[in-house]
Formats: structure tokens, sequence, C-alpha cells
């Protein structure tokens, strides 16, 4: 079971509160480090597997580039993705572009960079073909409907937007076929967030067997199949972390009882965690600056939903450490709430922490994926510092914090001098 571990100190933060104000997200590159080893060690046995890291998670090149260096390429969903990925060294060739509802230019970027294109829908195909014409790889992203169960984050497949039907997905391998293309892939992400095992390994089977009737129906020999994301990570203490062994284990057996079998090895396996990766290695550091007794009891903190929305969107549970009071028992119930105008803005709502005062420290747990990158500017908030703690014990800025020429930078001052209402 899970427990709440901090790699930096109450002394060690302080330290870096000297050279950037709270709230700031921190990375922990060593923790980073170690659970990419453990993720590729369990696929050891899946030759050419690689993770592509969902850019959308945590889109900082510094952290891209550190990913690079470990095996990882890029998951991406749109024009500025694929430039951020590009930028961070990462080859086209070990970029995937999954997007939905794109813009043809899109299109033609990713064809340009050497992106493999993911298509959503059937109809992007003619779209495709019109504007960056029709490359020699292409995927396609599998809706299951019924067949899948999805999960609150990413909807119950009849009702998601995302990806081919079942009935679409042989005329669109069978059309490209036609048109040329010479490499096929398949992909499907069908939950987010998942703890148990049991659905990623089906989710597995389901390609699987996906892949054979394909085979079958159309002729077309699928070479790689991305078996998506969707590992979740415990954001709760006590919760049970995806055992990465027991995963892949599960997955060989799949193939080793449909794809081996049906003269369909070897079959490359991808996938496009993220969330997994750098989630837990991630920490909003945010100071109290009030604390209110009203009809409950509110610690009002320097960040806001504007740096972590999860909270407010999902009712998602994020631990909170009290980092100055040490090992204190919770002995008191608070709402943690931002500074926005939205009674939304709670990271934590009935919270049993200790007794919290003005000037405490207190650091939320798993922020590392969708914390920082779902960031936004209402109410004038202005985006925080990014922070990457060393392997080496050293801490280096990987993104500034925004400042209010930053939030004005898109407005022209001049003209509204001129402008008469």
């Amino acid at each position: 079971m899970t427990r709440k571990m901090l790699p930096f100190d109450a002394e060690r933060i302080a330290e870096i509160r000297k050279k950037h104000p709270t709230p700031f997200h921190l990375y922990d590159e060593r923790g980073i480090r170690e659970n990419a080893k453990r993720f590729y060690d369990a696929f050891a046995w899946a030759a050419g597997f690689q993770n592509h890291f969902a850019v959308k998670a945590a889109p900082n090149p510094f952290l891209l580039k550190l990913l690079h260096s470990l095996g990882m390429g890029a998951d991406c969903s749109s024009l500025p993705e694929l430039l951020l990925a590009q930028k961070a060294g990462i080859p086209g060739d070990e970029m995937v572009f999954t997007s939905n509802d794109t813009p043809p230019e899109e299109f033609v970027a990713a064809r340009r960079i050497g992106a493999v294109i993911n298509l959503d829908d059937i109809t992007h195909i003619d779209v495709l073909e019109r504007s960056a014409g029709i490359p020699e790889t292409i995927c396609f992203r599998y809706n299951p409907g019924p067949l899948g169960e999805g999960n609150d984050i990413i909807g119950n497949p009849i009702e998601a937007k995302f990806g081919l039907t079942r009935r679409q997905i042989f005329d669109a391998y069978a059309t490209m076929r036609r048109k040329g293309v010479k490499r096929f892939w398949l992909h499907a992400m069908i939950v987010s967030n998942m703890l148990e095992v049991g659905h990623l390994i089906e989710t597995a089977r389901m390609l699987f067997d996906l892949i054979v009737e394909i085979q079958a129906k159309t002729g077309v020999r699928i070479e790689c199949v991305n078996l998506g994301g969707g590992i979740g990570i415990p954001y709760k203490p006590g919760q049970k972390a995806v055992d990465y062994r027991a995963f892949s284990r599960g997955v060989k057996k799949q193939y080793d009882a449909i794809i081996v079998p049906n003269q369909l090895h070897p079959l490359r396996i991808v996938m496009e965690s993220g969330r997994a990766i750098t989630g837990p290695y991630g920490y909003l550091v945010t100071a109290v600056r009030h604390v209110a007794r009203k009809y409950r009891n509110f610690v009002g903190v320097d960040a806001s939903m504007a740096d972590l929305m999860r909270p407010a969107i999902y009712g998602a549970h994020h631990h909170i450490t009290v980092l100055s009071k040490g090992r204190q028992r919770p002995t008191r119930l608070y709402d943690v709430t931002g500074s926005l105008c939205e009674n939304k803005d709670k990271f934590a709502v009935g919270r049993m922490l200790p007794r919290v005062e003005p000037g405490d420290v207190l650091v939320i747990h798993d922020t590392g994926a969708h914390g920082h990158a779902m960031g936004f500017n209402y109410n004038g908030k202005l985006r925080s510092a990014e922070i990457l703690l060393r392997d080496d014990g050293t801490d280096v800025e990987i993104r500034r914090a925004e400042t209010v020429d930053d939030y004005f930078a898109t407005l022209d001052f001049a003209k509204l001098k001129r402008f008469q209402p």
C-alpha cells in the first residue's frame, strides 16, 4: 500500500523559497528516473517497446528531454505539442500525433515533422489526403462502444467523442490499404487513471483480438499496437499502485495466446502513458495566507485552482502534507481553498490536518501530471513556476512564473488609446 513520502524536507523547501516564491510546482528527477526504469524493465520482453509520453500531462521541454534520455518518445495532441517535443530533441519518428477535431494544417505539420498520424475519425481520411497527402504509415484510434467500460475521466465509450466505431475500423483500414499505405498501427484509450490491472490487460486482449480480425477481414497486417495510457496512480494513501510487472505479464499472456498462434508475431507494442510516469513525482508547494473560521474551518493558500484544477473539476483527491508540522497528527477538519471568485476553488474539502496557521507551508502531492499543464488565467491569476529537483540534490527553474507583462502580452494598449467606444 502507498505511503505518501516526500523527496525533500522543510529546510530544503525553505532554501528554494528564497529564490522562488510560492506557489510553485516541484518535480523529483530521481523519482522519475527510477520509475521509468521500472516501467521499461517490466516490458523488456517486448521487442521495440517504447512509451510515447503524453505531452499534455506535463508539457515542459526540460521534462520531455529528460524522458527522452530515458527512452521515451512523445504523444502529441496539437501543433504546439509537436513543436515542443521537437524542441526537446525528440525526433519525428518517435512522435505520435493523436488529435481530435484536427485542423488540416496540423496534419500538414505532423507529416512534415515525420510523426505517426493517429486518426480519430473515419472522415479524417479525406481531410488528411486533401491537406497533407496519404503517409506511408497510419494509425487509427478504436472506440469499442458497448464492448468497453470507460470511466469518469474519459467517459463511457458510447458517449465519448474519441475513435472509430467497430464497424468503421474495418472500412478505414481497407480504404487506407487501397490508397497505398504500407505500414499500419492500431490504438485505443478506453480508461484513464485506472488502478485495476485487469482492466488494463483487458484492453490489450481486446486489441489483440481486433488485430486478428482486421487481418482476416481486410488483409491488413498491423505491425504496431498502441495500448494507450490509462495507468492510474494512487492519489490516496493506502491505495495500491499498479504493479508494472503484473501488468506486463498479463499482456504477454494474451500476446502468447492470441498473436503468436495467429502468426502475427512480431507485433510491436507501444504505449502513451503520461500520468503514471511523472504524476507521483510532482508537488504543488503553497503557503498559508489565512485561516478562517466560519461555518467551516478554511485554510486559504497562495495557490488556487488555476495551479491545480483536478479537485475542482473531478472531485479528485490529492494528499496534503503540512510541511512545517512534521509528523504531528491530524486533529482538525479543514477546507483548503484558493483565492479565486469560485466556491469550487478547493484543494480539499473536510480534510483532517494538523492545526494549521498562517505562514505554514503545504505540499499537495501527485501533481506531476495534469497539474501545471491545466493552468489558466481566470481572475488574472498568473501561472506559477516549475522547479526540477535534480538527481544530485540541486534545483533548476524549468519554467519561470508568469508576470503581469505576460498576462498583458496579447493586448495592444496603444490601440486601446485610439479606441472610441
